[in-house]
């Protein structure tokens, strides 16, 4: 299924495309599942597939609209560790929408924060802490004080959004 969106070059460079699946696979920790199919695997095996499915033509941009939003803590925490690593070896441009801050900070270099309808960009905070990152990271004042700055930045928007609402009735 990896190399499926290549089906047109695929006799041509069969040996290439499936030695460039299996190593996808392999970092990121699903080596020996080459022949199941994705009813047999996880979700979060799934999404770990989804995203050798993305970047196996070696892609200079990735667009992830909430790719672990399904999943567990634990494994949502262990996808941006591989994401993490496969960005550090190939240096992939990334466009990560997530609702979750923790993520966007771990794995952004910088956060946009949007308003409601009509969507806008209305705050922009560079992520000014030390790559590569680990998940430890999380736990330090320095990203706990980013989390919660953007939470202040999304509260405000939202408690304008109400203020505007009310003033209208």
């Amino acid at each position: 299924e990896i190399v499926e969106p290549f089906r047109s070059q695929f006799k041509s460079r069969r040996k290439e495309f499936v030695e460039r699946a299996r190593k996808l696979l392999q970092k990121v920790g699903l080596g020996g599942y080459e022949d199941k199919f994705p009813w047999q695997l996880s979700g979060g095996m799934q999404q770990r597939v989804s995203i050798c499915r993305a970047l196996i033509h070696e892609p200079k941009m990735l667009l992830l609209d909430e790719p672990f939003g399904a999943l567990d803590a634990f494994t949502r925490e262990e996808l941006w560790c591989i994401l993490r690593d496969l960005w550090t070896e190939q240096r992939f441009n990334v466009i990560l929408v997530t609702h979750d801050l923790r993520e966007s900070v771990f794995l952004a270099d910088t956060v946009y924060v949007m308003s409601k309808s009509p969507g806008r960009f209305v705050v922009k905070r560079e992520i000014d802490l030390p790559r590569p990152r680990d998940l430890e990271v999380t736990y330090t004042k320095e990203f706990s004080d980013i989390v919660h700055e953007l939470r202040g930045h999304i509260g405000a928007i939202r408690n304008v959004g109400v203020a505007a609402k009310e003033s209208v009735s």
